[in-house]
């Protein structure tokens, strides 16, 4: 996992320091880290890998590579982030209950989770919303009709936040979150690619897991058994014994196949 750092997010952290904000400056940038880790974890369960983190002056993004993704997984890889924001907003809220003395000391951690949770619910893309949104548009709609209903939502966020920011809240990250937004009305996704399990270097000394699934399991299903200290081998039963795939040769038919064919095909 590669992390890049954008050099305006260390020019932001140098001015937090010199002004007396580098307290909020280090929680949001944990609280932005945690949310991408939401993602990296639901990606890795869903059979799918992020290759890096990027820190910018805005917050933190994972590059994943999706491609051939179900819009019913897209949308639990996009709330995933969220969650975590939600899971920490609680775990707070509860410590304050218990213990209400902490609250000077982990109040800005509950609004920075709380702000990350809200603003990435909002349905404008890329933000996590605007993916919830882009799946369910695709449903009813044709993909170009889609993009053009979210570059209308995401104008229409940036004109909100835009009001914001005079008549509300003067944060500069409000306007850097906007022209975020803008810019991402009008850019192109990249390109996503599935992971190459079988360029991955084999691990010696292991122990061997027997795993019995269904004749109707897909690769997906078969990606969750999968894990670093145990070598898997996989036995497929229908009515009788149909089939048994060791790890290696369960990579090498995911390479010509999609997470979501059937194993056993």
């Amino acid at each position: 996992m590669k992390i890049k750092i954008h050099p305006l997010f260390l020019a932001v952290g140098i001015c937090s320091a010199l002004f007396g904000g580098l307290p909020l400056f280090l929680i949001s940038a944990l609280t932005a880290l945690l949310h991408e880790c939401g993602h990296i974890f639901c990606a890795a369960r869903l059979g799918f890998e992020c290759t890096q983190i990027s820190l910018m002056p805005y917050g933190a993004a994972a590059v994943c590579d999706i491609e051939g993704i179900s819009p019913s997984d897209e949308i639990r890889l996009a709330l995933s982030g969220p969650l975590v924001n939600l899971l920490l907003c609680v775990a707070v809220a509860g410590l304050w209950w218990f213990e209400p003395v902490t609250y000077a000391y982990t109040d800005l951690v509950f609004y920075s989770n709380a702000a990350m949770l809200v603003l990435n619910i909002l349905p404008a893309y890329p933000l996590d919303g605007g993916r919830v949104a882009k799946c369910a548009l695709q449903k009813f709609l044709a993909p170009k009709a889609v993009n053009m209903a979210l570059r209308g939502v995401n104008l229409a966020v940036v004109v909100a936040l835009i009001f914001v920011f005079c008549f509300a809240l003067r944060n500069i990250s409000v306007l850097m979150v906007a022209a975020f937004l803008l810019c991402s009305a009008f850019q192109k996704s990249p390109e996503a690619r599935k992971i190459n399990f079988a360029a991955r270097k084999k691990k010696r000394g292991r122990e061997i897991r027997y795993v019995i699934l269904d004749e109707n399991a897909t690769f997906k299903d078969a990606l969750k058994f999968i894990d670093g200290s145990r070598y898997l081998i996989l036995q497929l039963y229908g009515d009788k014994f149909i089939d048994e795939i060791t790890e290696d040769e369960l990579y090498e038919r995911l390479l010509n196949a999609n997470l979501y064919d059937k194993i056993a095909d």
